[in-house]
């Protein structure tokens, strides 16, 4: 088989096909430009980039954020929203590829209506020609992904909307107001479904992050499913593939995930799920896009390269199966981790 390209790779596995090596990716933030990103690169590393084919705006809120540093010398960000229902405000810490929140827009139950109006003044529109340019700019050594945004009840409690305690307590105690909000997310999603069907890229993240055990099954069955169903339908008929962020122990819900039509399974962690083999099992027809174990980085560098070689063998021949780093590594390990992940692919052939 000639020798494909990295994008190339990628798509191959995402269509369910063992290419010419198993392809090994990396979000764009997890890799810094050096000698060995390069040397990695040459080797045939991807470099997932994560945009959006639209644009989002609230005409009719008014965001103002501001900067400061607390008495331990700690960043924080404080961002006030006004609405005609009155201000609600977050706080939070940059924190690299991330950000940790401390204040949530929810807290008190005075904050579903402008909470509601949040979501119901959001516009999406397509930005088709930005997506494309950046496709054209990068070339082969990546791909671009596109994001549908979380699940509606996801989005609930994985953006800085209400924080998790809050969600499980307005859940048991003033559940009607939280699915109001849930259905001004789903219209809101229905929006952005036809958008990213119709634009120029070729996948598609839908969600993720779910913690099942707070969820349940009854909940991801009913809250979760349906919109990876409808979401695939409108996706799968303009030739695109959609998968979804199952990053945490997905062991209550594998069944579940196996009756849905995503295309395939991404951040999916053996280190925390059921082994590559047993999804495998369960997933038959999925392509499975791990995250190379977290908790492992912190392995001997022989160990990292091992335990490559045995979720390769565990899962050979390994069509429709791709290596990423789709969480934080040690800045002090991502490179002799990435190079020892390499060795292993190579090793396997």
């Amino acid at each position: 088989m000639a020798k494909l390209t990295p994008y190339q790779r990628v798509m191959a596995a995402l269509r369910g096909e063992r290419a010419d090596r198993i392809p090994f990716t990396v979000y764009e933030n997890m890799i810094v430009s050096s000698s060995v990103e390069r040397v990695l690169r040459n080797r045939g590393l991807c470099i997932v980039k994560r945009i959006a084919s639209y644009n989002t705006y609230r005409p009719n809120v008014t965001v103002h954020a501001h900067s400061f540093t607390d008495e331990r010398g700690i960043q924080l960000v404080r961002t006030i929203y006004s609405t005609p229902y009155g201000d609600l405000s977050t706080l939070h810490q940059p924190a690299g590829f991330t950000d940790w929140y401390m204040e949530y827009m929810f807290k008190t139950p005075d904050d579903y209506k402008a909470l509601r109006f949040i979501i119901e003044d959001t516009i999406v529109e397509p930005n088709y020609g930005e997506a494309a340019r950046i496709c054209k700019e990068l070339g082969e050594d990546f791909v671009v992904r596109d994001g549908l945004g979380l699940e509606p009840m996801q989005s609930l409690i994985s953006t800085p909307f209400i924080s998790m305690e809050d969600y499980c307590i307005e859940w048991m105690e003033r559940r009607d107001e939280i699915l109001i909000l849930y259905k001004a997310l789903v219209n809101l999603a229905r929006k952005i479904y036809p958008i990213v069907a119709e634009g120029p890229l070729e996948f598609a993240n839908y969600g993720g992050n779910v913690v099942p055990e707070i969820i349940g099954v009854d909940g991801f069955r009913k809250y979760y499913m349906p919109h990876y169903e409808e979401a695939a339908a409108i996706l799968h008929e303009k030739g695109k593939f959609i998968g979804c962020h199952l990053d945490a122990d997905n062991s209550l819900i594998m069944e579940e995930v196996a009756e849905t039509s995503l295309d395939y399974i991404e951040a999916y962690d053996p280190g925390i799920s059921p082994s590559v083999g047993e999804a495998r099992k369960m997933w038959p027809g999925k392509v499975l896009w791990i995250n190379w174990p977290s908790a492992s980085h912190l392995d001997p560098v022989s160990e990292v390269k091992r335990k490559t070689l045995a979720m390769l063998e565990e899962i050979a021949p390994a069509d429709g199966f791709i290596i990423g780093i789709t969480e934080d590594v040690p800045q002090d390990r991502w490179q002799e981790n990435y190079i020892a992940i390499m060795d292993a692919i190579d090793e396997f052939g």
